[in-house]
């Protein structure tokens, strides 16, 4: 008997086993990243950007041509937010401070329409405003809208931080 001499290997065969495991992997990735896509976008974010969408795409010339005529009025704001007190002053492009009948903001949370509420601010001297609101710790979107004789003036949209302990 020859020990040296070895026994031919069988050549491979690929199989019904072999594709239904090519199949079941490939496939199987793909509807676990689905899945963990689908879970994420869910869970972070509302997906509501408007109410209603026609109506937006029609007022968006408008709203771009209001915002570069705000721009170019020279105004500017400064919004502040500490010790339970939100405050906004308001002054033109020399640093006089302007008056305004009314200043409302919307504050709204990035992700969630629930912690959403709006703010009358009342005017103090100096082109200020000024209200008390306990915020809660978080991302926040501040819509300032500034009314003189019952046309909007100016309108400025601020993303923020609040720190501090959520409550």
């Amino acid at each position: 008997m020859n020990r040296t001499a070895k026994t031919p290997k069988a050549p491979f065969v690929f199989t019904g086993w072999h594709m239904l495991g090519i199949m079941l992997l490939f496939f199987g990735t793909i509807i676990a990243v689905n899945v963990v896509m689908a879970w994420n976008a869910v869970s972070s974010w509302s997906g509501l950007v408007v109410q209603n969408t026609y109506v937006a795409s029609q007022q968006f010339n408008g709203k771009v041509e209001q915002a570069k005529a705000f721009a170019a009025s020279g105004l500017e704001g400064a919004l502040a937010i500490a010790d339970g007190r939100v405050s906004y002053s308001l002054h033109d492009r020399e640093g006089a401070p302007v008056t305004a009948d009314s200043v409302t903001i919307t504050f709204k949370r990035p992700v969630e329409e629930r912690e959403d509420f709006e703010l009358v601010l009342v005017a103090e001297s100096g082109g200020n405003y000024s209200a008390m609101r306990e915020m809660t710790a978080g991302q926040w979107i501040a819509d300032i809208s500034t009314v003189r004789g019952g046309e909007k003036i100016f309108h400025q949209t601020i993303r923020l931080v609040v720190t501090g302990e959520s409550k």
